[in-house]
């Protein structure tokens, strides 16, 4: 930090470092204890998210923590096949699931065997392959177990697997990893675990429902609130969603509904801890800087400057 200075102005000049620290549990408990650390922001599973906010908040930190999700998709009857089907692959079986944003539950309103084919067929297409391949493996052999846990309990309870990702192997090519394909599984119950725990990964749960009323009761339901959308080709229908939806982030035929750069991104409910703004835009600026507010009164020197009164104090 240096300072020059011309009467009457004065110039400051400021260096900003960036550091980058790796670690498990020990790091982040030092992160939020350390008193020269004023802010704190986390993206990760619920649990872990109201741990570091407790944490946090108990040495007078700032803290927005993202917790978990489970991202619900509804299908109305008159929405684009097509469209929509490539949209709800994209969003479920991108990197391999492992993405706050990825969808995990799809509510069909009524019978929809074409929108179920297309998802199917395009999901069975899926290469693969970490470098010329579509999709990746996921992260370690505990998720891989996850995952195959919830798709084992899903077939118990009744549930029909339309694509079956354990018949993927780890291609030698790719050296190793933990592999399982897109997957897809409709189901019979909403209360299944699969429609309602995170499995964080490329599992897509569908589930046929009479009504739009009993979409959103769904929807609404879940402890999480980071992402929902609606397919439609109706303005009055997408209307009637968006209002209905408790989440804090809401897609128009579109299964990633991440908003653009001006606006906020983070969700509601057991889907965001701490500090009650969103981790970007308005809300982020406003949780990373302090409020400053300079109060001056000048009067006309002899000299001709303007300087500050002798009973004004800033």
């Amino acid at each position: 930090m240096g300072t020059s200075a011309t009467p009457p102005f004065l110039f400051t000049y400021y260096c900003r470092c960036f550091n980058l620290v790796n670690g498990d549990k020990e790091v982040v408990e030092a992160i939020c204890d350390h008193p020269s650390i004023k802010a704190v922001t986390f993206v990760g599973s619920t649990p872990v998210a109201k741990l570091v906010t407790t944490r946090a908040q108990s040495n007078y930190k700032r803290v927005v923590a993202l917790g978990g999700a489970k991202n619900h998709l509804v299908a109305a009857p008159d929405c684009n096949i097509n469209v929509a089907a490539q949209d709800i692959v994209n969003s479920y079986s991108g990197c391999a699931g492992q993405r706050c944003m990825a969808a995990s539950v799809l509510l069909t309103i009524g019978h929809q065997p074409a929108l179920l084919e297309k998802i199917v067929q395009l999901s069975k297409a899926i290469k693969p392959g970490n470098s010329s391949g579509e999709m990746g493996p996921v992260i370690d052999a505990a998720s891989l177990s996850k995952i195959q846990k919830y798709i084992a309990e899903s077939e118990k309870l009744g549930a029909t697997i339309l694509v079956d990702g354990r018949t993927w192997k780890s291609p030698a090519a790719n050296g190793g990893g933990w592999w399982i394909g897109p997957t897809v599984i409709l189901h019979k119950s909403a209360n299944d675990p699969a429609m309602k725990d995170e499995i964080f990964g490329p599992v897509l749960s569908i589930l046929e429902v009479g009504t739009r009323e009993e979409a959103i009761e769904i929807e609404n339901s879940s402890p999480f609130g980071n992402a929902a959308a609606i397919y439609t080709t109706s303005g009055l229908v997408a209307e009637w969603f968006t209002e209905r939806f408790s989440t804090g982030m809401v897609g128009v035929n579109i299964g990633i509904p991440v908003p653009r750069e001006p606006f906020s991104f983070g969700g509601i409910q057991d889907s965001r801890w701490g500090t009650q703004v969103d981790i970007t835009g308005e809300g982020g600026v406003e949780f990373f800087t302090y409020r400053r507010k300079v109060t001056t009164r000048w009067t006309e020197s002899a000299d001709g400057f303007f300087a500050s009164s002798a009973n004004t104090a800033n």
